[in-house]
């Protein structure tokens, strides 16, 4: 009787791209939980009359506990799996949305963003991890990026949700108006994370534990039959063998120390690591994604319009990064890091520009149209009064109608005064976004995943990912202080001189990576 043809792998690609989408779902998590806050920062700001730094702290919160989180997370799965960590991943967003949309303190609504921040920090670690542990070798790139890709899809839909909350809220319709959407749109727009986050909850049950997890944990049964789910029999039983080898040599010798990465031999690659790291951050990037529409709304487009600003950030952010991971293999690393730097840096100095030459006047018509709260009598001092730059504007006005009063009315202020040229500002922050999504955005990523010696990899992206999460704390939790202190045009020219400076550094130091294996890197780079 001859033999049976052995199993073809296409059957299987269909079960395996469905078990790593499911798991890079907390990517798209991830990415709407740290990014909702962009459409809430003006209503909060208002609501707990919060100073510049409590606005900052409000944002910057999820990045602090994201990094403990960071640091937790992979001790955790290899004591309890892979698979139990998502959900408990998505657990702490469902429990984030819930707190933060009923928040009746400043406080509380904190914890919750902290709450989500854990989460963050969770499925930012463990879903890759997952899904590079059960993908074949010959689709694990590629199915990896889906987590990248769904972060980048997260953040989109966080703005675009933002904006549909806030167009709702104003529609008058009775059903708005029973659910509050205009009254409350900031809970609402927390609340709207409850929804995907149960889904993947009880969308993990579908997929199965990491079969290396199984192997460590001695159930070599239950990782064979998952690795024949994935690859067929026969590449199942080749690659177990492959996964117990490698297991068995682990156990055998000592984990790596954290002194091994103060070796001189590791200098260049974490110096290459820590300034990679430092740079995706101190160019701005939280700023833009965090602050949007508050960014927008300096511009003097109102409201509504800087939420549909926002919303193109975010189709721009998916499109680019898109772009990146089908160029990344192809013209390689170093090419598109330059050129995306020497793209945040341009922009940034339009911004500079575009801002800096904004001049800020209140006429008698642009008076007459602000809103009947405001006391026009207190304004008439500054009527035709001229102001050359952002901060001296908001300064007096604020002295002459209340900060409590002008809080609540920046927006209006803003687009009654100001003359600048608000397509040059949306164009140069799209063109930010773009250069930065094509570049700094992924490539980290995968610089961090190609530098690091086997032994030490885990330990040193710790290490590079605390760096990197450390200076996206510092730079969210400044920016709204920044503007208030030294204005748009001098923040956003900070930005640009990192941007100059960080490309004149790292590009002097780093390698290409592209085709080359791990091995010969760690020969170059570490032991050279």
């Amino acid at each position: 009787m001859p033999a049976a043809p052995p199993p073809k792998a296409r059957p299987h690609l269909k079960y395996t791209t469905t078990v790593a989408l499911i798991a890079a779902f907390g990517g798209f998590l991830m990415g709407f939980d740290a990014s909702v806050i962009s459409g809430v920062v003006g209503f909060i700001e208002v609501e707990f009359s919060l100073s510049k730094l409590e606005l900052g702290w409000s944002v910057s919160s999820l990045v602090l506990t994201a990094t403990l989180a960071m640091l937790l997370a992979g001790p955790l799965s290899d004591r309890i799996g892979r698979r139990p960590v998502l959900r408990i991943a998505a657990s702490l967003f469902a429990v984030s949305a819930i707190v933060c949309a009923i928040a009746p303190t400043f406080s509380l609504m904190v914890f919750g963003r902290m709450l989500g921040g854990l989460g963050v920090g969770a499925a930012l670690i463990i879903a890759p991890m997952y899904i590079a542990e059960i993908a074949p070798a010959r689709t694990r790139g590629r199915m990896v990026s889906f987590n990248q890709l769904n972060i980048v899809i997260g953040i989109s839909a966080a703005f675009f949700s933002n904006y549909l909350i806030l167009r709702l809220g104003q529609s008058g319709a009775e059903w708005t108006t029973a659910l509050k959407l205009g009254e409350w749109p900031w809970r609402w727009m927390f609340g709207m994370e409850i929804l995907p986050a149960i889904i993947y909850f009880f969308a993990l049950f579908a997929v199965p534990e990491s079969p290396r997890w199984l192997v460590m944990r001695g159930r070599d049964g239950e990782a064979l039959e998952i690795l024949a789910r994935v690859g067929g029999r026969e590449q199942a039983i080749v690659e177990h063998q492959s996964i117990r080898a490698s297991v068995l040599t682990e156990a055998g010798r000592e984990p790596a120390a954290w002194r091994e990465l103060l070796a001189p031999s590791m200098k260049l690659v974490l110096l290459i690591g820590i300034s990679i790291g430092v740079l995706q951050q101190i160019t701005g990037i939280n700023a833009v994604f965090f602050y949007a529409p508050m960014i927008f709304e300096q511009s003097g487009i109102g409201s509504n319009a800087s939420f549909v600003q926002a919303a193109m950030l975010g189709v721009v952010n998916l499109v680019f990064t898109v772009i990146a991971l089908l160029l990344i293999d192809r013209l390689g690393r170093r090419p598109l890091l330059g050129v995306g730097l020497v793209g945040i840096a341009v922009c940034m100095f339009t911004l500079s520009y575009g801002f800096g030459s904004a001049t800020y006047t209140l006429e008698s018509r642009a008076i007459d149209n602000l809103s009947a709260e405001i006391d026009r009598e207190q304004l008439a001092p500054l009527l035709g009064t001229t102001f050359g730059s952002d901060v001296e504007f908001r300064e007096a006005v604020s002295a002459a109608v209340g900060p409590e009063l002008f809080k609540r009315h920046q927006g209006e202020f803003i687009v009654a005064a100001i003359n600048v040229n608000p397509g040059l500002i949306l164009l140069a922050t799209l063109g930010f976004v773009a250069s930065f999504a094509v570049s700094l955005g992924p490539i980290m990523w995968v610089l961090f995943s190609e530098l690091f010696p086997n032994r030490v990899r885990g330990k040193a992206i710790s290490l590079v990912g605390l760096v990197n999460s450390a200076t996206a704390f510092i730079v969210t939790f400044i920016f709204p202080w920044q503007l208030e202190t030294i204005g748009n045009s001098a923040t956003f020219l900070i930005y640009g001189v990192f941007a100059v400076a960080g490309f004149a550094y790292v590009m002097r130091i780093l390698p290409e990576t592209k085709g080359r294996t791990l091995e010969e890197l760690e020969s170059q780079l570490v032991r050279g």
